[in-house]
């Protein structure tokens, strides 16, 4: 199955580029996860512990891709407590030599398949490369996107842009949008 995301999402398979595999992170990758998130310079990065804690509370609905071996990219993301189905995601890091592969795309395309109703995720006004991967997404799957002011400027305490609420769903197949007596 993967192999057919692969294919299909232009994740690139080379002599020189180990084959990835994508998964749910285990309790040895969240120094992998915070390393990652420091290389990519443009993350807000946490500490090292919080991601310790995020890949054992939250695996299920977060992500890894592996290439030989080694962690080259990451989703993290957590079930809302107060809005059953929606999954939020928190942050998408590819190592960079990983980068234009499709590995962020294969690594959401995971986590939809594990089940969800919608998804949100916030990203700033001038993260491009986020919007497009989200608007793609939403339109290669068929479902809504909607996209509105969640937090301003003046809510942070330091600098940083307001963040938009994107908002894709509901998904073909949730609990959702099930038929009554389907499986």
């Amino acid at each position: 199955m993967f192999a057919e995301r692969t294919k299909q999402h232009g994740v690139l398979q080379s002599g020189a580029v180990p084959p990835l595999s994508v998964g749910r992170p285990t309790a040895g990758d969240g120094g992998a996860l915070w390393r990652l998130a420091v290389d990519t310079g443009v993350l807000d990065v946490n500490s090292s512990y919080a991601y310790l804690l995020w890949v054992r509370d939250f695996a299920a609905a977060s992500a890894v891709a592996r290439a030989g071996g080694e962690v080259v990219g990451f989703v993290t993301g957590y079930a809302r407590p107060d809005a059953p189905g929606t999954l939020f995601v928190w942050q998408v890091a590819v190592a960079e030599r990983h980068r234009g592969r499709g590995v962020a795309r294969a690594m959401l395309d995971d986590l939809v398949g594990r089940g969800t109703t919608f998804v949100e995720t916030t990203v700033t006004a001038t993260n491009e490369a986020s919007i497009r991967l989200f608007t793609a997404l939403a339109r290669d799957h068929g479902v809504r996107h909607t996209c509105e002011p969640l937090f301003t400027e003046d809510l942070f305490p330091d600098s940083h842009e307001a963040e938009e609420l994107h908002r894709l769903g509901p998904w073909p197949g949730s609990p959702r949008t099930r038929t009554p007596g389907e499986t």
